[in-house]
């Protein structure tokens, strides 16, 4: 059975919108331009904040840079907001970090691609003064940080609860990971395995892989599996791109037109997926609850209002019965157009 995508067209997701996203928020690839030196208290009439966006070409990280740039925009009149783009590379982050250290902005908010290799560098922004937020994931254990995140393990929890009885007995079941290592990828896993997995022990794992929250990754590990593995009942994936790149690879493939599909994010694409029945469930992690969240702590942060900022959204379950109102979210917000 085909699988046609939904005719409703999602904005900022997808190759062709990322690039439209960029322009949107004003997103820099190169370095942070220079500025006053940074890490002072004092009150100011303007404050610098710069955002280090883990890669534009993923749609969760798109949808969140925009958030943020909108959200600083219309609510925040006194903090001129650059968002820059770390490419899911560990050494152009590392550079960007290094190089808003070094031209002195108030705030530096930083989404982390890897947060070991992001550790010393969030590390040193601590060290110099600077106001540091990690966000989506945060990254633990620094001293005199801040951070603005949802807690992953209940996100994979909420759907894999939500999984127990809806994927078959004597399941077959692939799972797509996000990058080694990261937070969010590792307690999302871990949720399926204590909540799920472990109950569920006549479902057998026939594939696992990192894609990297990539849905072109996804797509091509999904394509090799279903030729390797004729009968799989369930993709188990710790975002929603990845999990839409996997229904891509089986569209209108015989034997794979009742595959189960659970993801984490409620992006559009995705929750429109489910409302349709394409895909069965995923956890909203609000990109505009986010953007909210960590404008507001950098703000009360750099006016003093604030010392020390660590805060969680929610994660509501998305299902086909719930879909509805999470479509007329995003069509309220514009980032759904029929």
């Amino acid at each position: 059975m085909t699988m046609p995508m939904p005719t409703r067209r999602v904005v900022l997701f997808g190759a062709a919108a990322a690039a439209v996203s960029l322009a949107g928020c004003s997103v820099t690839v190169g370095n942070p331009s220079s500025a006053q030196s940074g890490g002072s208290r004092a009150p100011k009439d303007h404050y610098r904040v710069a955002y280090i966006a883990r890669a534009q070409a993923d749609s969760f990280a798109a949808w969140l840079a925009n958030e943020m740039k909108t959200e600083a925009a219309t609510n925040y009149k006194d903090i001129g907001l650059e968002v820059f783009d770390g490419q899911a590379d560990d050494e152009v982050e590392n550079k960007l970090i290094e190089n808003a250290i070094a031209n002195g902005y108030d705030a530096i908010i930083i989404q982390a691609n890897n947060g070991e290799a992001q550790r010393p560098y969030i590390e040193e922004s601590v060290k110099k003064g600077i106001i540091t937020i990690t966000t989506n994931p945060r990254v633990k254990n620094i001293d005199g940080s801040n951070s603005v995140d949802a807690k992953p393990y209940d996100q994979g929890g909420v759907v894999a609860k939500y999984a127990l009885d809806k994927i078959p007995q004597g399941a077959n079941v692939v799972v797509l990971m996000g990058p080694p290592g990261n937070f969010h990828s590792d307690q999302r896993r871990k949720a399926w395995d204590e909540i799920f997995f472990a109950k569920r022990t006549d479902v057998k794992i026939v594939a696992q892989n990192p894609a990297n929250w990539n849905k072109d990754e996804a797509l091509k590990l999904m394509e090799d599996w279903s030729l390797a593995h004729p009968k799989i009942d369930a993709i188990v994936s710790m975002n929603d791109n990845m999990a839409a790149g996997a229904l891509e690879a089986v569209k209108g493939k015989a034997g794979f037109a009742n595959i189960l599909s659970f993801g984490v994010d409620g992006t559009p694409e995705a929750t429109l997926l489910v409302q349709s029945g394409k895909m069965t469930a995923t956890a909203l992690q609000n990109a505009k609850e986010l953007a909210q969240l960590n404008m507001k702590a950098v703000h009360d942060l750099l006016t003093g209002k604030e010392k020390n900022v660590n805060v969680d959204i929610g994660n509501p379950l998305i299902t086909k019965d719930s879909a509805d109102q999470y479509v007329k979210l995003y069509k309220d917000a514009g980032l759904i157009k029929s």
